[in-house]
């Protein structure tokens, strides 16, 4: 299967003080997170990024094989967060499985959140994702989430 990157990165654009729900997978769709260990590691590096400078996190949801982040850009570009958030992750979760090679499929998506947008229903939506995929019966039964209302 050949990467449509490209298609991904047209028209993006990284503004500071706009929110933006970003949504990256792992590769070949691997459901990586079911592990407390994986999940762990990308937990860990979203939080540490909430507290930089370059961006403010609203919420997150990681499922098996996928992130969903709704963030405040604050600095930087979209680009560089996602790279930082996938390179540090990978780095640990390869050496914790004993292993090399990518971790995340290549690309993400994003969508830049209008003003008039309500966040908090937009946080909602997101964090509910192992409610509508039958993870879980109630999300205080899933860890891997989090959100800045709470």
């Amino acid at each position: 299967m050949r990467f449509h990157g490209r298609n991904l990165r047209q028209g993006r654009v990284s503004l500071p003080g706009h929110a933006y729900l970003l949504s990256t997978v792992t590769r070949h769709r691997k459901h990586l997170f079911r592990r407390w260990s994986e999940a762990q590691a990308v937990a860990r590096e979203i939080h540490l990024a909430g507290q930089g400078e370059a961006v403010h996190s609203l919420a997150w949801v990681l499922m098996p094989d996928h992130l969903h982040w709704l963030i405040q850009l604050r600095a930087g570009t979209l680009e560089t967060l996602m790279q930082t958030l996938k390179s540090r992750s990978a780095l640990a979760i390869n050496l914790g499985l004993e292993q090399r090679g990518p971790v995340w499929q290549k690309g993400y998506h994003d969508r830049a959140i209008r003003d008039e947008e309500d966040l908090r229903a937009l946080a909602r939506y997101v964090v509910a994702n192992p409610l509508r995929a039958g993870l879980v019966e109630r999300i205080g039964s899933y860890p891997f989430w989090d959100a800045a209302w709470l």
